[in-house]
């Protein structure tokens, strides 16, 4: 069921906003619209423009909770403002020595891995970097150099310079090393290797001994400031954790006021006549229900009043989408959202696609022992994690259980249980002409008309709520294409049961006359509307677009019922499937069989074709059933606050 809107605006002094938020909305569930935009037609209005008083407090709340790693929200108590900010205030003030400290060492550790950064190419340079400093006849450069270039130094340079090259890295792209040159020369070769593009790096008087040694001082050094960073961090913890569950209090209450605060983004101001004093605005969707409740609560409030609008002509936006099923159904909602929330006017599928869901997949995959098994394990995995899929599982399995008794199967066994109905592998039906078919293609596709049916059933009322007399009379899911299917339905029972034909004139009512409504319901419908030109684009091409249109029409009643003897055909297969788990297991024979194979046949089966007739019961859903009633457009129904 879609539950029934109203749409309200609310009035009151601009300074009283935050106790009506606080006071009245906090206990409904409202979905807000922008004021502004709804109310367009209004002189005089300005957004409310008002800086969050509470954000500032909220990030420092959330700032200081960020530094506790782990902890469990429990009950929230309730907490003044007040306390709050004080709250948030002192932790501030007593960890942000210990967060200044923490900032320092962390910058001290940063230039230590940057001097280490710098080192680390150079590790198979076995010399003393600091003596080198010493040297007064040779000069020496640190760098990288890419590959390419490189090779080129080598094969057409480096032999005739007076310059020796020490390679201690390589990586994907250079190579890393030092060269050294004599000082009186060093302009004329440093000009050389810079045409090679080597890339100089200078580094500090920093560091003692070989790199190596460098290195393994600087790593010593950062594990130091590391320990002294986390001795830090766990006092900053300690501090936090001592009055966490009142700062959890704290940052609980900010956190409301704070969002209830942004009510005022979607709000507009307007200002009075008489004594200029500034009123506020807010305009939003509630279920009929929570706005009766709101407006009796209001009644006696003097500085609040509440307009519900009743013509949907003075409304921009439509009416939001809010389902209520019952629990049982309720994650049938699921299937549901996936196509599309149905619009306001429109009928909601959900019951009936948790019906026709259940029942098709039970009849697809009927089994009394792998039913059982579908309808405990979702329930338990439902109850476990509260998964929608698995609630709609379990309730499948109800029907696979039922049909399992119905077909006289039990774990792929046939001559335990008897059939209450027909086994599906065995029980065949005469037709004339046509001769003998399996009963349960028969059955699958008189099930397949009915549906269709009913879908149509399902479209002329939603024109009918629409108020589209096109949808309504004259389309292919209307009500001449119920006529024309419906008949069809009927002169096919009569022929398959042996009864006499309806008369020639019948059937010309029957057939011709809802055909010729379809052909035709552009025409008729314009005319219906009153509108001047009924056959636009000129009448050559109406004529063409209407043939391939009514065969497209004829094909896809033809195609949409023969889809439905998939039906039949997965409940052979699924019997035939289980034949050959017993066979390998060799319950054929008449001994006893191997119980292994067995149950691990039944796992597969379950597993893997559970699967794919449950995504095959989907598309017929969506392509033969949602196709010819159901649209989908509605925008889901998202209140600005949930219901305290």
């Amino acid at each position: 069921m879609i539950e029934k809107m109203k749409f309200l605006s609310i009035t009151g002094p601009k300074a009283d906003i935050d106790r009506v938020v606080n006071q009245y909305l906090v206990k409904y569930e409202i979905q807000l619209e922008n004021a502004m935009a709804q109310l367009n037609t209004v002189q005089r209005l300005t957004p409310y423009i008002e800086i969050n008083p509470y954000r500032e407090w909220l990030n420092k709340a959330n700032e200081l909770l960020g530094q506790v790693p782990e902890y469990s929200e429990s009950d929230m108590g309730k907490i003044s403002l007040e306390e709050a900010v004080e709250t948030v205030k002192t932790l501030s003030d007593s960890v942000a020595g210990l967060r200044g400290r923490k900032t320092s060492l962390e910058e001290q550790r940063e230039k230590l891995k940057a001097s280490l950064r710098r080192i680390e190419p150079f590790m198979a340079f076995q010399f003393n970097i600091h003596k080198l400093l010493g040297f007064k006849f040779i000069k020496y450069r640190f760098g990288k150099i890419a590959h390419e270039y490189y090779e080129k130094l080598e094969k057409y340079v480096y032999e005739d310079l007076d310059s020796v090259f020490f390679k201690c890295n390589t990586d994907e792209q250079y190579v890393w090393g030092i060269y050294f040159v004599p000082a009186t020369q060093a302009d004329e070769i440093d000009a050389v290797y810079s045409s090679m593009h080597f890339e100089q790096m200078y580094l500090p008087d920093e560091y003692e001994g070989t790199p190596k040694e460098a290195a393994e001082k600087l790593h010593q050094e950062i594990d130091e400031y590391d320990r002294k960073i986390e001795e830090c961090q766990q006092e900053i913890r300690n501090s936090i954790q001592t009055s966490l569950d009142k700062l959890l209090r704290a940052q609980n209450c900010l956190s409301k006021l704070s969002y209830n605060f942004d009510v005022r983004k979607l709000a507009a101001c307007t200002k009075s006549q008489g004594d200029n004093q500034v009123f506020y605005i807010l305009c939003g969707w509630m279920t009929e229900h929570d706005a009766k409740a709101f407006q009796r609560e209001i009644a006696a409030d003097m500085n609040l009043y509440c307009i519900l609008e009743d013509d949907q002509n003075n409304i921009l936006n439509p009416p939001p989408t809010k389902l209520k099923n019952p629990k049982i159904f309720k994650p049938f909602e699921m299937f549901i959202r996936m196509y599309g929330l149905p619009a306001y006017n429109e009928i909601d599928p959900t019951i009936f696609v948790a019906l026709t869901y259940a029942f098709i997949f039970g009849a697809m995959f009927g089994d009394a022992g792998q039913g059982l098994v579908l309808l405990i394990g979702g329930a338990v995995l439902y109850r476990l994690k509260k998964m929608d899929l698995a609630a709609i599982i379990s309730f499948a399995g109800i029907f696979s259980t039922i049909f399992g008794f119905l077909f006289g199967s039990i774990f792929g066994f046939e001559d335990i249980i008897p059939a209450l109905w027909l086994r599906p592998v065995e029980s065949m039906t005469q037709i004339p002409v046509i001769g003998s078919l399996n009963t349960v293609f028969i059955v699958a596709i008189a099930f397949g008309m009915f549906l269709t049916i009913m879908t149509m059933i399902f479209h002329i009322i939603n024109g009918i709520k629409a108020k589209d007399a096109e949808n309504t009379w004259f389309d292919t899911n209307g009500l001449a294409g119920l006529v024309f299917y419906g008949a069809i339905v009927v002169v096919l029972g009569l022929f398959v049961t042996g009864h006499t034909m309806p008369a020639a004139i019948v059937l010309v009512i029957m057939f011709v006359i809802p055909l010729l409504l379809i052909a035709l319901k552009e025409p008729l419908s314009r005319l219906v509307e009153k509108k001047a030109d009924l056959i636009p684009g000129g009448k050559g091409m109406f004529v063409v677009q209407t043939f391939f249109e009514l065969f497209e029409v004829l094909l896809s009643y033809f195609s949409n019922t023969l889809s439905f003897v998939r039906i039949g055909a997965f409940a052979v297969s699924h019997a035939a499937m289980m034949e050959v788990v017993l066979m390998l297991a060799g319950a054929e024979t008449g001994a006893s069989p191997n119980w292994l194979v067995v149950i691990l046949g039944n796992i597969f089966v379950i597993g893997m074709e559970g699967l794919i007739v449950g995504i095959q019961v989907l598309r017929l859903e969506y392509y033969e059933m949602f196709s010819r009633f159901y649209k989908g457009t509605g925008r889901e129904f998202k209140p600005f606050t949930k219901k305290n």
